[in-house]
């Protein structure tokens, strides 16, 4: 964030980061030059709800963003609690009865580091080759990054990335230690510079509903919409559901999903058709 965006002169002389000055957030929240820095530094750890707000308006932060920042102040105000419980990997066979009862729609259940708990027929076979990999290792930020298969099944899959990363720092910041979260993160710091560069920027914006396009290998493109759905009593379960309007060719396609789900992978179909005959 430059002086220019926050409405700032730039001042004469050569600047050392592009970024604000200490003395000009200050300026823009109210907050003394001190105070500021004793926050910066780690040195006061209690700030009031309305500093907050003032750093969050004057780093023009939005809503995700702004969210975690509260998050991250209310853990540093606090005593580290004990470690938590593992997360829960079961899914309740109602949810799983749900997943079932939404076919030929995909749908699918993700933990709070995005693992593959449990899908439906279409919900698995939509992210094509991630039922050659064992159950456990099934995780959608992984098979982003990982799999050869990502690249060219997501139409914007530099948007993908963005999101699945996104997705993981709020929680590297209220919940660092986490043995989930950190076997993930550093398999993919490892093994993929595109992830380590994006983890770099701290970006913490989420979507919960939109829509997507894929190159899917086997029913060609289509275009779905999605939502995601907390599910209440399994902390950090979400349901992602996608969604088609009946009659059109990506509803057509995600039947034949549905239908090729017990099926060997075929062979990708003719760019641009939306569906083929199942083997």
């Amino acid at each position: 964030m430059t002086p220019g965006q926050a409405g700032l002169p730039t001042g004469a002389g050569p600047r050392r980061t592009p970024g604000l000055r200490r003395e000009e957030l200050a300026t823009l929240t109210g907050i003394s030059i001190d105070y500021y820095t004793r926050l910066e530094r780690g040195k006061e750890t209690r700030p009031s709800p309305s500093v907050i707000d003032a750093l969050a308006r004057g780093l023009l932060l939005e809503q995700d963003e702004i969210d975690h920042l509260r998050s991250l102040a209310a853990l540093a105000a606090r005593t580290p609690p004990e470690p938590p419980a593992a997360p829960s990997r079961a899914v309740r066979p109602g949810v799983r009865l749900l997943l079932e009862s939404l076919r030929p729609s995909p749908e699918y259940v993700v933990s709070r580091t995005n693992d593959l708990l449990a899908a439906n027929p279409s919900g698995l076979r939509l992210f094509a080759g991630i039922e050659e990999w064992p159950v456990k290792q099934r995780n959608i930020a992984r098979y982003v990054f990982l799999h050869p298969a990502a690249r060219d099944l997501f139409h914007d899959w530099g948007n993908q990335v963005r999101g699945g990363v996104a997705h993981l720092r709020p929680l590297a910041g209220t919940d660092p230690d986490s043995p989930d979260l950190t076997r993930l993160v550093g398999e993919l710091l490892l093994k993929s510079p595109e992830f380590a560069r994006r983890w770099e920027r701290y970006d913490v914006r989420i979507r919960s509903y939109g829509r997507k396009t894929f190159h899917h290998p086997e029913v060609g493109e289509l275009t779905l919409g999605f939502q995601s759905l907390r599910l209440e009593g399994t902390p950090g379960h979400q349901l992602l559901a996608y969604n088609a309007e009946p009659g059109t060719p990506e509803h057509d396609a995600v039947a034949l999903l549905d239908l090729l789900a017990h099926e060997p992978a075929s062979r990708p179909a003719t760019p641009g058709t939306a569906s083929s005959t199942p083997p």
